[in-house]
């Protein structure tokens, strides 16, 4: 397949949800926020991501509505922080979410962190709640470990489609993804490029070389192949573009085992609330 051939269809899909999306986090600016949703879903993106704590639900709102793309063809996740997980402040704040994004459902809601005043008992009964009535039509958590997934499991009624974590290849998430692989949940990669950081890995830079690509679309690529969804943060129309073109790369199983052996571990996202 070539980048000419490639079309909203040509994205594979994970139970319904597009496998290469467009992350929002850092884009704070609100026209460039809004022209780059505006971008990615003209050049035939169609999963956009967002969240409360960033700030910009209103200008990924209107990049969706000056978009010439349906709201029924696009996947449209955020997040509630963790200041607003008691059970009130989840009902309260979700609506406020739907109102900045111009939308009346969410395909995806997450949990951003298991942290402050996340309660998985209230705070999992306002998701189901909003699940039940149609508000959103899948619940998910981010930033989870096994051990808080299997709690909110318990806890919930519906399924956790979604597990959203920092996934590249300097930090593979190995057990999070065999966990996720044995529990039906899918992986939704955030910093899929390590923040830049795939640019500085030779062997990322000789896999590149040899596909004449760029380091982004090989990590990208290869989080594709290992069934893992990837949201990256991309402003410039020519970044959207080149992650897009990433679609048509086809890792070979050298470059792939290449990936796999990749020893460095560098994580770049470590709040201080952080679970781990």
């Amino acid at each position: 397949m070539t980048s000419t051939e490639l079309t909203p269809e040509s994205v594979p899909r994970a139970q319904g949800m597009p496998m290469l999306g467009l992350g929002t986090w850092e884009n704070e600016d609100p026209n460039q926020c809004a022209d780059s949703v505006r971008t990615a879903l003209e050049t035939g993106y169609r999963h956009i991501d967002t969240a409360q704590a960033y700030g910009n639900e209103d200008a990924v709102g209107e990049g969706i509505a000056a978009a010439d793309v349906d709201r029924d063809e696009i996947f449209l996740a955020t997040k509630v922080w963790i200041s607003n997980l008691d059970y009130e402040d989840v009902l309260e704040t979700t609506q406020e979410s739907l109102d900045r994004l111009g939308t009346d459902y969410l395909d995806l809601l997450y949990v951003h962190w298991p942290s402050r005043t996340y309660e998985p008992g209230s705070t999992l009964e306002a998701f189901d709640e909003l699940y039940d009535e149609g508000t959103i039509r899948n619940i998910g958590v981010s930033n989870f470990e096994p051990r808080h997934v299997d709690e909110a499991r318990e806890h919930l009624d519906a399924p956790i489609f979604a597990n959203q974590v920092e996934t590249h290849p300097m930090l593979q998430q190995r057990e999070l993804r065999e966990y996720a692989r044995e529990h039906d949940i899918e992986i939704v990669a955030y910093s899929p490029l390590a923040r830049g950081d795939v640019f500085e890995i030779d062997v990322l830079s000789e896999i590149a070389e040899k596909h004449g690509v760029s380091e982004a679309q090989v990590s990208l690529a290869w989080l594709r192949e290992s069934d893992v969804t990837a949201i990256p943060k991309a402003t410039s129309e020519a970044h959207i573009r080149d992650n897009w073109e990433s679609l048509t790369l086809e890792l070979d199983e050298e470059d792939l085992r290449k990936i796999d052996s990749i020893d460095r571990t560098r994580r770049k996202v470590d709040p201080g609330f952080a679970p781990w």
